[in-house]
């Protein structure tokens, strides 16, 4: 129970960071798999990110079912984090937003690529999903499975995608990874976009990025997603521990 109840404490915190750093506002959500059973995942009954609690962590089955929903009534895309853990073992993590600076970049052809090292983890190619595509005329949601496994399909093994006048979704191999990313999502498309009124952008090669994403991937304590993670904490209010 103690690492599922940390896990859990994790998954809180994230909701909180996401929307201290204006990534989620009064909508969007974060979840994570089960530690215990890979065909399950946790996260929040529907509610403003900012304001989730422990008691507000439900149980999924990857089909989007709650486990034991108690009255508690939850979000109705929770298909897009079924869908992906489902098609990806390696996932540990989703976050789904709208966050407002990445959205220019789904709805114009204008590729999202990372311009600064610590965006480097959102990936070299940041597909686009357009629910017009497969779907036809739709209010733009993710609420079933088929439209989930289409919107997996186009993720593929990247770390994140755009979805077309709606938003975006990311994915990271654990939880402080998918939040990192998330956040720095927001950060890169800010910063392109402002680059962009320069001139010509140089972004970061395909060996720029990989080198990257393995110091990351081998931070020790107190660097590359713990660092981060331990400062955005601070800012969403909430007492660091040691853990």
């Amino acid at each position: 129970m103690a690492l599922l109840d940390a896990l859990i404490e994790d998954l809180v915190v994230a909701n909180r960071i996401l929307a201290t750093e204006n990534v989620v506002d009064a909508f969007g959500h974060v979840s994570v798999r089960h530690p215990k059973d890979s065909g399950r995942y946790l996260m929040s009954r529907a509610k403003p990110p900012v304001l989730v609690e422990t008691d507000d962590i439900m149980e999924f089955t990857l089909e989007g079912a709650p486990v034991d929903a108690r009255g508690r009534k939850p979000y109705l895309e929770r298909f897009i984090h079924g869908a992906l853990y489902e098609a990806r073992p390696d996932v540990q993590s989703v976050v789904h937003n709208h966050s407002r600076s990445v959205i220019p970049f789904g709805i114009t052809g204008e590729k999202l690529r990372p311009v600064v090292h610590s965006c480097a983890t959102i990936g070299q190619e940041i597909p686009v999903w357009d629910a017009q595509d497969t779907f036809g005329d739709t209010d733009l949601l993710i609420s079933d499975m088929p439209m989930g496994r289409d919107f997996a399909r186009v993720l593929g093994n990247g770390a994140c995608a755009l979805m077309r006048g709606h938003g975006c979704t990311i994915v990271g191999g654990s939880i402080r990874e998918a939040v990192y990313t998330a956040v720095y999502l927001e950060v890169n498309a800010e910063l392109q976009w402002k680059a962009s009124h320069f001139g010509k952008i140089k972004f970061l090669s395909p060996g720029e990025i990989e080198k990257i994403n393995s110091r990351l991937g081998k931070g020790k304590p107190g660097e590359g997603y713990d660092r981060s993670w331990e400062y955005w904490r601070g800012r969403a209010g909430i007492a660091n521990t040691t853990r």
